[in-house]
């Protein structure tokens, strides 16, 4: 048969050799820039609205400096550092990634480039600064987090991403399962989160007491853009246009769907109060839960998931954080520990459990390494599960290790040169104290004009972080 040419648009040539699949690469670059919005402008109005107006500017700056601080230093030196040529079993070599040499050689996964791969996780770099800048707004000195960003990158992120993520890391290995971040981004920035609201201390009490969001509508649209540039976030992380791809978009919102139904009705049954904030907050542990197990678990489990990181981290933010004297001692202004170390541990040890063999082939390549413990009920099988889930348990013991030393030691190194926390006196005027700027030029800091609050009653997550007890109407149980 006469060989049939190629349409000259699929030809190999210099910038398009043969390994190469433009399709990959076009949907590897459409996903790390769905990733990025979540940033930048995902995180920002919603951390911008989310707060209370002093702090509008200053929030959303923290978020867009993090995003610009962390592409900067991860081209220099922060992605060799995490997928190169290892230094130590948990550390890669340091190195830049702007010679177009190495930037056009073959990604290590996937039929795409180097330059695809370092701009696709570097976005995922950034937003887990970002997501720990969520747990010290309000009073972290601006300073402080500009030394903090560059440092906690180097000497925590690269750990985590290197051992987990990177092919010759240890637990990577081993066989861990972190599908797309739910160890290396979530419990990470969860942990490191609460570690330096640890450190930097709390906000005025005063501003712990009543911490009303300037904005809910703009803190929705933020919300929006989250949720869906998740379809990057976890789409993305086959490498490649297949089915798999599409599992885990899908898997992704059916279980973040439940998990905000599931945070709704628990609002609803024990406070009688559907709270649009409460939704927002099921809405991200439905998300982070779901993504160390989005490509390799069934869509019954999916909704499993869901209703677990639906009703889990709700009775440790409503009930636990209340009665326990350290999480009431730790200023944490977004809830961040709750939202992420705690569902991203909930989402590692259900991924141990439901991971599907035959869908962790698909993933991993490897036929019979990746079993879930609820698939190994088999005489051939049952060796692998329990291996499984200790892997999953080892893996969250070595992140939470790994972030409270360095996150602690990063914080103690800072404090030698600046202040962690902003003084009384800027505290109170907010904004304009620290960047001389003002989000809106409106009344008050979202005080009501009238007193309405008497008459329907405060929102139950006014500030989840503030340690005075709440009465609840209706006579519900008392779970503030």
């Amino acid at each position: 048969m006469a060989q049939v040419p190629f349409p000259s648009n699929l030809l190999p040539g210099d910038g398009s050799p043969e390994w190469m699949s433009k399709a990959d690469n076009a949907w590897q670059l459409v996903a790390a820039t769905l990733v990025g919005l979540q940033s930048v402008p995902g995180l920002i109005i919603l951390y911008g609205g989310a707060v209370k107006k002093k702090w509008a500017v200053n929030s959303a700056f923290m978020s867009l400096y993090a995003f610009a601080c962390v592409i900067f230093c991860w081209v220099v030196w922060g992605y060799r550092m995490s997928f190169g040529d290892k230094l130590v079993p948990f550390w890669g070599k340091p190195g830049v990634s702007l010679d177009h040499v190495y930037l056009f050689e073959r990604a290590f996964l996937g039929a795409f480039p180097n330059a695809t791969m370092v701009y696709f996780q570097g976005v995922f770099a950034a937003i887990t600064l970002i997501l720990i800048a969520g747990a010290v707004l309000g009073r972290m000195n601006f300073y402080a987090w500009m030394i903090f960003v560059p440092l906690w990158l180097t000497f925590s992120y690269t750990f985590t991403a290197f051992s987990i993520w990177s092919t010759n890391g240890f637990l990577s290995k081993m066989g861990i399962i972190d599908y797309s971040g739910g160890y290396v981004i979530h419990l990470s920035s969860g942990v490191a989160g609460f570690t330096a609201a640890y450190w930097v201390g709390p906000r005025l009490n005063k501003d712990r007491e009543r911490f009303p969001p300037n904005n809910i509508l703009l803190m929705l649209a933020g919300a929006g853009l989250l949720w869906m540039g998740w379809t990057g976030f976890n789409g993305g992380d086959p490498y490649s246009v297949n089915s798999d791809a599409s599992l885990a978009v899908l898997n992704t919102h059916a279980c973040t769907a439940t998990s905000l139904l599931t945070w709704v009705i628990l609002d609803v049954i024990f406070f009688r109060k559907p709270s649009v904030i409460g939704a927002v907050q099921g809405m991200i542990t439905g998300l982070v839960c779901i993504t160390p197990a989005a490509g390799v678990v069934q869509g019954w489990a999916a909704l499993l998931m869901g209703v677990f990181s639906g009703s889990i981290p709700w009775f440790t933010m409503m009930v636990i954080h209340k009665r326990s004297k350290l999480l009431q001692k730790v200023d944490d202004t977004m809830a961040v520990f709750h939202t992420h170390a705690v569902a991203g541990t909930l989402g590692g040890l259900l991924t141990g459990l439901f991971a599907e063999p035959r869908l962790n082939q698909m993933f991993y390549g490897f036929p019979g390494q990746y079993v879930g413990f609820f698939y190994g009920f088999h005489p051939n099988m049952m060796h692998s599960a329990f291996r499984q889930m200790g892997i999953q348990i080892l893996g969250i013991l070595f992140v939470v290790f790994v972030n409270v030393i360095s996150t602690s030691l990063i914080c103690l190194f800072i404090r030698l040169f600046v202040p962690l926390r902003m003084s009384e006196e800027d505290m109170e005027i907010g904004d304009e104290a620290a960047h001389g700027e003002e989000a809106y030029a409106i009344w008050g800091q979202g005080d009501k004009l009238e007193n309405s609050s008497s008459k329907y009653g405060s929102s139950l997550y006014d500030d989840v972080e503030s340690g005075a007890p709440k009465k609840k109407h209706g006579g519900m149980v008392e779970m503030m």
